[in-house]
Formats: C-alpha cells, structure tokens, sequence
C-alpha cells in the first residue's frame, strides 16, 4: 500500500491472521506456538500464478523455507498447487513441487496439498497422486461440502498420507455443494471422518466451529489432528492441546497477504468486529519484518 497511514492500519488488521512477510517472522510464530504445545504448518500466501517466472520465483521461496526447518517435530509446508504453476502446466506445477517435496524431505518434513475450487479438484487430485507416488507423506486436503468428496475419498483412500478435511469455504452452486454450515455439510464432514477413522488413516480435522469440534471428539482417536489457521482457533486449540488432543496451527506468512486476510475476515461477521478492535487498541508491540 503506497498510503503510509493506510499501510500502518492494514497491518494491524492483518497482524492476527499473518506472521509478517518474511520466513523469519513465520517461523517465529511456529516456535511460539510449539512452546504452547502445537505442531506447525506453513504456507506462503499467494494462488493462481499466470506467468512461469513467478510460479519458480514462489517455488524457490517454499524451498528456502523447507531449508530452515529444524525442529524436532518440523512443521508441515501447505500451498496450492495453483501457486507453482498449475493453471500454467501441470507439468511445471509437478516440477515445482517435487523441489519443494525434496527440500521438505531433507529437513524431516512433508507436504500437504491445499483444496481449490471445485473447477480445478480433477488437476489438483491427478497432481497429488502422481506427487505421491515418489513421496508417500505427501497428504491432501478435500472438501465435505462438495457432493463429489464420498467419491474423491474412495480414490484419496487408495494411497498412502495424511487426508486434511476442511468444510470448504469457496463459493459454490448449490448442485455442486451443500450450503456452508447446513447439516447435510456437517453429515458430510462427520461421515468423511468417519471413513478416515475406520481406515486407520491420519486425519487433519481443520475446522475453528467449537460445535463441529465437540461431534467430533468422541468419534476420533487421540492421534487424529485438530488444525486451525492462525488467528481463528487459539483458545479452542490451546483447550485441546490441554486435554491431549495432537493439535496443529497453521501459519502464513507472504507479501501477497492483504486478499488473505479480507477472505479470512468476509468468512465470518464476528471478525469484522475482531478487525475494528485491532484497529483502535490491542497489543502493538510485534513488529513485521520487511
């Protein structure tokens, strides 16, 4: 933002849901949060890359992040597959990924593969199984509202790695997804789940709704995951983490973050009050790095 007083305001706004703009600032994040007992994973913000320069420009950036992850327990690396090329080649998107697939490996960390609208879930599936083939951890994310998840999962089920199930938060016709928070979405995510479980699978349950939370605790094990996006889910995650529960908190971090966080606040009204209160008080004193 080229308006000094407007950037200054955005960045308030932003500081809840972004770790700053830098590798540093995310892994910052990552290490307060494993002092709370949380495991990581991180993504640079950014999707649907038109030109080849910049798909292997944000490429070298998940390498360089992959490089600097050292912790006993390495946060996993997230991004859509759009963000390295994917809507150009799938074949460049493949390339892309194995670097980030190999980098991820070398430091004792993996890879989950990020849902899209439903327009792109054929590309994203066919680049995740051929991604797989050569790194088995490698896990991806599906969609309960989307009337085509029961299939999608048969297939995901037929290889190895983690499954992250999230409600699905893109806009869809009704003939291609159930409406966001209706109980046909609910069933849908309960009976995913369900399937997951049954299978012995490793399961992300990435959702912030303390109700959907609380269906899910009796019919999961204790290693099943309970992911949230920064921001969204401390008080709900740190209580899951004290009760046991294997817990995971999902960091961003990018340039290309001021879209990121519009869609996390329209997501939900309560957030826009979040937003005002960030703008008029609260704690000032973390500083991005840019």
């Amino acid at each position: 933002m080229a308006d000094p007083v407007l950037a200054g305001l955005a960045h308030r706004v932003a500081r809840r849901y972004i770790a700053g703009e830098t590798i540093d600032d995310a892994l910052a994040v990552v290490a307060a949060n494993a002092d709370r007992g949380h495991l990581g994973s991180v993504e640079c913000v950014g999707e649907s890359v038109r030109d080849e320069a910049t798909a292997s420009a944000q490429t070298q950036i998940f390498v360089e992040l992959a490089a600097r992850l050292s912790r006993p327990v390495p946060p996993t690396i997230s991004f859509d597959l759009s963000h390295v090329g994917s809507l150009l080649s799938p074949t460049l998107a493949l390339e892309n990924a194995r670097r980030i697939a190999v980098a991820a490996r070398e430091s004792g960390s993996s890879l989950m593969i990020s849902a899209e609208g439903s327009d792109r879930t054929d590309l994203v599936l066919d680049l995740w199984e051929r991604l797989n083939d050569d790194f088995p951890d490698t896990g991806v994310t599906l969609q309960a509202r989307l009337h085509r998840t029961p299939a999608d999962l048969r297939r995901v089920m037929e290889r190895p790695g983690p499954v992250r199930i999230v409600k699905g938060a893109f806009g869809e016709p009704k003939e291609i997804a159930y409406p966001r928070d209706s109980e046909p979405m609910y069933d849908a995510y309960l009976n995913a789940v369900d399937a997951l479980v049954a299978e012995g699978r490793r399961v992300n349950l990435a959702t912030h709704d303390a109700s959907l939370v609380e269906r899910l605790l009796p019919r999961v094990g204790e290693g099943a995951e309970f992911e949230m996006l920064q921001g969204l889910g401390g008080d709900l995650l740190d209580t899951l983490r004290a009760d046991g529960r294997v817990t995971r908190e999902y960091v961003v971090f990018g340039r290309e973050w001021w879209l990121y966080v519009l869609n996390r606040i329209a997501e939900h009204p309560g957030r826009l009050v979040a937003a005002v209160a960030d703008l008029t008080g609260g704690d000032q004193s973390r500083q991005w790095r840019r």
